[in-house]
């Protein structure tokens, strides 16, 4: 399933519960929904039992979108999952602090984690705030002078292992994970609100949080610094 269908899917792994849906995003209403209640005391996967559940609702999506699915979107819950902040200060040499200087520290945390944390997928990369000789700003429309630039971002990553098998069921039908995204983070943006995970995670794929920082294929050509949020290559 490409982008160009008006249609996404919706995979949501919890440790009480699988989950399918299949989105109408012009519309955002879920035109397919089923689950399945599991007993998990270990927060494992029963990946039999997740395979038993795709094989009786992805025929059914196929049908209903009159194509084969080849993408979806993964939606996980699991005590594995590591969610934390880490900082940088940075000493500015008479450079201008702009959109270029903040996207070279990015740059700095993103492969500082990839180095630390090897066996972990990057799901969110959020900045927390950027402060220039201790004063918080939102944006840099500006070039604005500073002597230091701190900048504080949180990470949340899946281990590898986890997402590997995850894709050796999801194989069996020839799909593959397009987009992954943390259960509790998604939900926690939309306290109180209560849509379903399904439209949830299809507004923060298009730039809800104005502060998540996009990590984009390294393929893919970069079209801007600065659009509804921050894009480096992954």
């Amino acid at each position: 399933m490409t982008e160009a269908l008006p249609f996404e899917v919706y995979l949501i792994i919890s440790n009480d519960k699988y989950e399918i849906y299949l989105l109408d995003k012009k519309n955002l209403k879920n035109i397919y929904k089923e689950e399945i209640y599991v007993e998990n005391n270990k927060d494992l996967i029963d990946y039999n039992l997740l395979s038993s559940f795709l094989d009786k609702n992805i025929f059914k999506i196929e049908k209903l979108i009159g194509n084969f699915l080849t993408t979806l979107v993964l939606v996980i819950e699991n005590n594995q999952i590591l969610n934390f902040s880490i900082g940088i200060k940075r000493k500015n040499y008479g450079e201008k602090i702009n959109k270029h200087y903040l996207e070279s520290s990015l740059a700095e945390l993103k492969d500082l984690f990839k180095e630390n944390y090897q066996n972990n997928k990057i799901m969110h990369f959020i900045v927390n705030r950027y402060l220039i000789d201790g004063v918080n700003y939102t944006s840099f429309d500006e070039d604005i002078e500073g002597d230091h630039m701190c900048v504080e971002v949180n990470f949340i990553s899946a281990p590898n292992i986890l997402i590997k098998e995850i894709n050796k069921v999801l194989e069996k039908y020839q799909i593959k994970i397009d987009r992954l995204f943390e259960k509790k983070y998604i939900k926690n943006l939309f306290e109180g609100d209560s849509l379903d995970l399904s439209v949830i995670a299809f507004k923060i794929k298009n730039g809800y949080n104005q502060n998540e920082i996009a990590l984009v294929p390294k393929s893919l050509k970069k079209t801007g610094f600065f659009e509804k949020f921050f894009q480096l290559f992954s």
